[in-house]
């Protein structure tokens, strides 16, 4: 039990360390202060065998070539801004179109890229990781000092905390971006896992990804996971959403009466495994992504190849391009307030 440290590796001429969490239970997280980001995550299946349950890398270098965001964390802003164009304050910013005509994760170089400094806590079993965006980074106003905390706990649960603070008004939308695979990383594609999502509606897109501003009702779409259902079993549906995106790859409006409280996002299940996880989080939001665009020509960890649909992401965080959108919660961030979220992944077996 504890935490450990290690290194794993230089980037810029820079030690990056790792850190694993461990507990009582067996389970293990392994974090690094390139990207803050998850590079592993063990939990035992219903015969106490453990397997990684995060898609990525070996090595720090492929961290820091491209990769679909493999555990990162994403920021100032993730998901999708359109034409990468916000208004604060009557003042409009010009961010990077990195990804088509749209502001992705955050820009050129998010925070997946940035070397975040480390400081860890026996007692809770937490590593605190800091980062400074200046103002001007990726051309989004004010200074941003941002903290994310991975707290591992005897309830087998990896905890998430997120907080920041700026000097000027700016935006904020802080996720996390493990690809995860309940029958173990590289070991299948995630179309049998079962899903539940706790949202009776969801924000269609226009060919960029982009929200149309609307809400549309889940049920009898293929959108509908409110009562569990396998990932596969309509992603293949002849749904103009799904043909767009390549199959899912949408926010889902989380049902909440009070987003200062945790709240249930998700529940996934792998029935030859035994895994369960559960998403609980503070946020109006999550994307679920079903790896659309793997196409198995990364080789991750063990030398094992991620094809297409290998790993499902559950982004808990504000809406895509709530900056452009009135109607949807505000990721306005102000001068002497503080940016919070929290989001809890608990695993058990069934």
């Amino acid at each position: 039990m504890g935490i450990e440290s290690s290194p794993f590796g230089r980037v810029q001429g820079r030690d990056i360390e790792l850190f694993t969490l461990s507990n009582a239970q067996g389970l293990r997280a392994r974090v690094i202060t390139f990207g803050a980001t998850l590079v592993s995550l063990e939990t035992p299946d219903r015969s106490g065998q453990l397997a990684d349950v995060v898609l990525g890398f070996d090595r720090v270098e492929d961290y820091v070539a491209e990769h679909p965001y493999f555990g990162s964390t994403v920021g100032r802003y993730a998901n999708r801004i359109a034409a990468g164009k916000i208004t604060i304050e009557g003042r409009e910013y010009q961010l990077a179109t990195n990804h088509g005509p749209v502001h992705l994760h955050g820009g050129t170089s998010g925070f997946e890229k940035k070397i975040w400094s480390a400081g860890t806590s026996d007692v809770d079993n937490s590593v605190v990781f800091s980062y400074t965006s200046p103002d001007g980074q990726e051309n989004y106003p004010g200074n941003l000092v941002c903290k994310v905390t991975y707290t591992l706990t005897e309830k087998n649960e990896l905890v998430l905390d997120y907080d920041a603070q700026t000097d000027k008004a700016t935006v904020v939308n802080l996720t996390h971006h493990s690809y995860f695979n309940l029958a173990g990383a590289g070991n299948s594609d995630i179309l049998d896992h079962l899903l539940m999502i706790n949202a009776d509606h969801y924000t269609p897109t226009d060919e960029h990804s982009i929200p149309t501003g609307e809400l549309h009702p889940v049920r009898n779409t293929p959108f509908d996971f409110t009562q569990a259902r396998a990932i596969g079993a309509r992603i293949d549906d002849d749904h103009p959403q799904l043909t767009l995106a390549g199959g899912y790859d949408h926010n889902y409006v989380l049902n909440s009466t009070d987003n200062a409280e945790l709240h249930l996002a998700a529940v996934a299940s792998h029935e030859g495994s035994g895994r369960v996880m559960e998403v609980r989080t503070t946020e109006p939001g999550m994307q679920f992504y079903a790896g659309n665009f793997l196409d198995g020509t990364l080789t991750g960890k063990q030398g094992k190849t991620y094809p297409r649909r290998s790993g499902f992401c559950l982004e808990t965080q504000h809406f895509p391009d709530s900056p452009n959108q009135p109607a949807f919660p505000s990721t306005l961030l102000l001068p002497g307030q503080t940016y919070t979220q929290r989001t809890v992944y608990k695993f058990l077996t069934e």
